[in-house]
């Protein structure tokens, strides 16, 4: 039947508009939220809340000049790239095992290796908590900080570097051992150039679980101070401008993060077969 003479039945079409109006206001729920936290932080009221008295950008400035705001920005970013470096060695290389090694129960293992992704938070922080602490006697700090969060971003890198590998097409490798190159040489040469957007991609996605992780972070971190905990002990005394503009910018730096991650590995690849057909 052509599509002009399609007929829709009203039932059909009643629970069509109803499931659209459910879904907008999920999305409303969800989002207009983060909207009046963006917009409350250009409200020139004093208290960080309604009413609206003209807006102004001096909360931003406020954030910038506040010696705790840097102390806690210089050690979120501090535990980001530590966790980064580490999610991402030891992500891309567990997955070249779970990928192309013949182990009987592959999938078992994948899904052990990804178990802290399944796992609440609150339990890896207080496991994580007695581990260090009464096993190893470690004293809570950024380091116990770091390797919690660690525990928490590699599957994620696992994850993405292992979907790149598994289409990764072998005979390439084969061809470099034909042409005489080592182990190490295709490593080189053929197969990280082919896997890099993902590996940045996983990257990309470690740093910014690790801005705004706040249990384990919680749990490990002990007497230090990262952003999201300084914007939870800043909230119980009430809100206020200042956590607003903070927040929007932790929320504006993990979303371009995010995007990054997505549209990277898009561009790069679009760029080398626009290279290829020249």
């Amino acid at each position: 039947m052509p599509r002009e003479l399609e007929v829709v039945s009203p039932r059909a079409g009643l629970m069509r508009f109803a499931l659209s109006s459910w879904a907008a206001l999920v999305y409303l729920f969800l989002f207009v939220p983060i909207g009046l936290l963006v917009a409350f932080s250009f409200n020139s009221n004093k208290y960080g809340t309604f009413p609206f008295t003209g807006w102004t950008t001096k909360w931003y400035g406020q954030v910038f000049g506040d010696y705790q705001i840097k102390d806690a920005l210089t050690t979120t970013l501090r535990v980001a790239l530590f966790v980064t470096i580490i999610s991402t060695i030891v992500g891309t290389a567990a997955a070249f095992p779970l990928v192309r090694s013949k182990l009987r129960f592959r999938s078992a293992v994948r899904v052990g290796m990804t178990l802290p992704i399944m796992i609440p938070g609150l339990l890896i922080g207080v496991s994580l908590l007695v581990f260090l602490t009464n096993v190893f006697h470690l004293q809570l700090s950024v380091w116990t900080a770091i390797v919690g969060q660690s525990v928490y971003t590699t599957p994620f890198v696992l994850l993405i570097v292992a979907a790149r590998l598994q289409g990764f097409d072998q005979s390439l490798e084969r061809a470099a051992s034909d042409l005489g190159a080592n182990t190490f040489n295709r490593l080189r040469y053929v197969v990280l150039p082919l896997i890099a957007p993902a590996v940045f991609a996983g990257a990309l996605f470690a740093f910014t679980l690790s801005l705004d992780e706040f249990i384990i972070t919680l749990f490990l971190i002990g007497g230090s101070n990262t952003l999201p905990l300084y914007i939870y002990t800043q909230v119980k005394f009430g809100i206020t401008p200042e956590v607003n503009a903070l927040a929007t910018l932790l929320l504006g730096a993990s979303v371009l993060l995010i995007a990054l991650a997505f549209l990277l590995p898009t561009a790069v690849r679009r760029a080398r077969l626009a290279l290829r057909t020249r």
